[in-house]
């Protein structure tokens, strides 16, 4: 039990995986134990309502669950986490008394408060060394109970040592440390505990300690302590009505469904009406007529007890004479209240997700409009003097995702061409904007100066006052001037990647000049670097989201951007750009990406635009 049960929570934990049959399985794993969270119900619950959401959208489950991380996968004000849970590692210092972590700790407490018998979850206190020094509980079972007396949640955020201070001094002690640094389970016992002869299986779950405890000298119950035990696990009570005696009799479950006192006897029919929700009459009703045709009754209604609302599913039947009439009713009372509450949870849930889902789309709608309006792509490649030059933009995976990558391509008025490519941080409207105005700074301070560097100077001065209105706001960009005449490119970054430059039939990037972040130092100042422009060059241009992914080395996605443009160009050395454009994909699908490529070229290069159409 204690291995399922752990198998059930650490399928919460997130993992690093290149299988992508099993990044999907976490994905939704992730996403039902977000919405169980966020409603307070069970994971079956929640994967079942999941998968209803996919069915009644008409969507992909792993896209429904991405979007369910989305817009929940957010702290919640006023949890906070178990030491060490997000990392795997132990937590180290004092600890004071254990604070529920929702949702990761309030499910585990979920599934103990069904668990029979003594279990509970415990959180380690360490040395700064790293030795075992105390334990704490965390969650316990209904049944879980100290010397004194404590028992159940009366535990929650007591020490071990203070109640059992024989265990810190004893072998299992050592067992519990070697549990919670390896990870393998173990079985104690059996051993003597004051009057009793018990095991204990003991399993690490996240970086704490589950344990559950088997008393072996007790004599078995029969069948009464199965169906206890059963009434227990259900929620569910039952009883009897002799209608010939006028004898009733509940079973103890009832008593605890009802919150009555045994020794006042079962409920008489006025107050039994008394905590009725009058709204629920004609279900009443209706199960009264069913039961007087003789059939079996299977209704849930709501009753009104120490000042909350529980939804009770009645099952009854009865023993009947020859002519139909009752003799012996008989039946279950079964409370549904977490089932039901968790129900309406999930619809909340799903209506707050349909409502950020409507928002977005809204925004993303509005973003790419803006985007479309502001960055218009040319059907095919843009002559300019001396340079023929090639565009393509790659939009974010997710629909959500509409970014701020930009680029500029222009004649300026001595004959010299201005080529840049920037990239606004975050995705939206917001981003959407700032690249608009970026893009059109540039354009207008071409007309005052052709200097890349003091280009740059200005944007970064109008993107340090922008942060003032939006604060943490940044953009990276490349800017280069080419003379056609001279065939020379002088150009500066701004914390931006460095073009790649292929030439003889090898790739490589470009040594930056220095230059940071534009919005980030105010007054900051960028180098020039230049660089000779030969026929048969290419020269590109792009955005991160071309080598950079949070799964892969850096290193690793330029190397495979240099290989790309290698092969590109000796595949058709004479028209590269369509060939290169036609091959490049972008690293992380989940940002934008803005592909810029150059190469110059003499009165006898022919229109590229048939070799980037595929003809």
């Amino acid at each position: 039990m204690g291995q399922a049960y752990a198998a059930a929570v650490e399928s919460l934990r997130p993992a690093v995986t290149t299988d992508p049959g099993e990044a999907g399985r976490l994905t939704v794993e992730r996403a039902v134990g977000l919405l169980a969270g966020r409603a307070r119900c069970r994971l079956a619950e929640a994967h079942r309502h999941l998968l209803r959401m996919g069915a009644e959208q008409g969507r992909d489950l792993i896209e429904v669950a991405s979007g369910v991380i989305r817009s929940l996968d957010v702290a919640e004000p006023d949890t906070a986490p178990v030491s060490g849970l997000e990392t795997g590692r132990p937590g180290f210092g004092p600890a004071g008394p254990v604070r529920r972590f929702a949702p990761w700790l309030g499910m585990v407490q979920r599934v103990l408060d069904v668990v029979p018998g003594m279990a509970c979850f415990l959180t380690p206190e360490r040395e700064p060394s790293g030795r075992l020094v105390d334990l704490v509980w965390a969650a316990v079972s209904p049944e879980a109970v100290a010397p004194n007396g404590l028992r159940g949640s009366q535990l929650l955020g007591l020490r071990i040592s203070e109640h059992f201070p024989e265990v810190v001094a004893s072998d299992r002690w050592h067992a519990y440390q070697q549990v919670i640094d390896t990870g393998a389970p173990v079985v104690l016992g059996p051993f003597r505990h004051g009057d009793g002869l018990y095991t204990v299986r003991a399993h690490r779950l996240g970086v704490g300690l589950l344990l559950n405890w088997t008393r072996h000298d007790e004599r078995p119950g029969g069948v009464s302590d199965r169906l206890a035990g059963t009434e227990l696990l259900g929620n569910l009570g039952w009883g009897e009505w002799d209608l010939v005696s006028g004898d009733i009799y509940w079973s103890e479950q009832v008593y605890r469904i009802y919150e009555r006192d045994p020794r006042l006897g079962p409920l008489s029919r006025a107050e039994s009406d008394a905590l009725a929700v009058p709204e629920d009459e004609p279900l009443r009703e209706a199960a009264r007529l069913a039961f007087e045709r003789g059939e079996r009754v299977d209704v849930t209604t709501r009753v009104r007890i120490g000042g909350r609302t529980k939804f009770l599913r009645t099952v009854a039947d009865a023993s009947r004479d020859a002519d139909g009439r009752p003799l012996r009713i008989f039946g279950i009372v079964q409370d549904i209240t977490e089932r039901e509450t968790s129900a309406q949870r999930l619809a909340e849930v799903e209506r707050q997700l349909d409502e950020q889902r409507r928002d977005l789309a809204a925004e993303h709608e509005l973003a790419a409009r803006l985007q479309r309006i502001i960055l218009p792509l040319p059907d095919g490649p843009i002559e300019l003097p001396g340079l023929k030059v090639a565009l393509r933009y790659l939009p974010a995976g997710e629909e959500t995702m509409v970014g701020g990558d930009w680029y500029h391509a222009a004649e300026l008025r001595d004959g010299s061409v201005l080529l840049a490519v920037g990239d606004v941080a975050g995705h939206g409207t917001r981003a959407a904007k700032t690249m608009a105005q970026l893009r059109h700074a540039l354009r207008a301070l071409a007309v005052t100066t052709g200097d890349p560097g003091e280009l740059l100077r200005h944007l970064n001065t109008l993107t340090c006052d922008l942060e003032r209105e939006t604060p943490e706001l940044a953009a990276t960009a490349v800017v280069a001037r080419f003379d056609p005449a001279r065939r020379e490119i002088v150009w500066a970054q701004a914390g931006h990647p460095p073009p790649l430059l292929s030439r003889d039939g090898r790739t490589a990037p470009l040594e930056r000049p220095a230059g940071p972040m534009l919005g980030v130092i105010d007054g900051a100042r960028y180098e020039t670097a230049r660089l000779d422009l030969r026929l048969g060059d290419v020269l590109l241009l792009y955005t991160d989201g071309l080598v950079e992914h949070r799964h892969r080395d850096l290193d690793d996605g330029l190397a495979t951007v240099i290989s790309t443009v290698d092969q590109a160009v000796r595949a058709n050395p004479r028209q590269p750009l369509g060939e290169l454009l036609s091959r490049l994909r972008q690293a992380n699908p989940g940002d934008d990406t803005c592909i810029l490529a150059a190469r110059p070229v003499s009165g006898e290069t022919k229109d590229l635009r048939r070799f980037l159409s595929g003809s």
